[in-house]
């Protein structure tokens, strides 16, 4: 029983990565995932920045930073960071600025961005797995590249009919 539900778990998440890797060469992978790690732990040594606070894709050399940090310098450091990337192309800093939350902020937030995902997941024409989903005090973020323009639309909306959600953070952006 374990087996088939392992190897189901594994067919889905192949179905799932199949598109997106199905529009980038085997080259620009590897250029996007040393870009990835490369700025990952420029973050991680950077003072000022907390780095296990945002999240870094890349594709196709065009890097988008997001998550929540408590101070626009730490921002605005984790940009130019992420430009200084040999490799990089372009930055979409989309991270947030918002102050700390207590450990009771923290548990809503964790279950609220498990009913923003279940609804996610369950809308037609929006590619969940393309989509990373985080909150601060019920003020939810959604970012990733995504497909196309509809998709964001969709997902936005989406987001934002959740309840206990009271606000989103577009950190979307349509596929280069």
């Amino acid at each position: 029983m374990k087996i088939k539900v392992m190897g189901l778990l594994a067919a889905s998440l192949i179905a799932f990565a199949g598109p997106s890797f199905a529009e980038k060469t085997t080259g620009e992978h590897v250029d996007d995932g040393n870009i990835t790690t490369q700025v990952k732990a420029g973050l991680a040594t950077e003072k000022g920045i907390p780095s296990t606070d945002i999240n870094v894709e890349t594709y196709k050399g065009v890097v988008l930073l997001s998550g929540f940090v408590p101070e626009k310098s730490s921002k605005d450091a984790a940009g130019k960071v992420a430009a200084g990337v040999k490799g990089v192309t372009k930055v979409h800093n989309a991270i947030t600025v918002h102050p700390k939350t207590s450990m009771g902020s923290k548990m809503d937030d964790t279950m609220l961005v498990g009913k923003v995902k279940a609804a996610l997941i369950d809308e037609k024409g929006v590619d969940a797995g393309q989509i990373n989903c985080e909150a601060r005090d019920s003020i939810v973020q959604l970012a990733g590249f995504v497909t196309n323009q509809a998709m964001k639309d969709k997902a936005l909306a989406v987001a934002k009919g959740v309840s206990g959600v009271k606000g989103v953070q577009d950190a979307l952006y349509v596929k280069p």
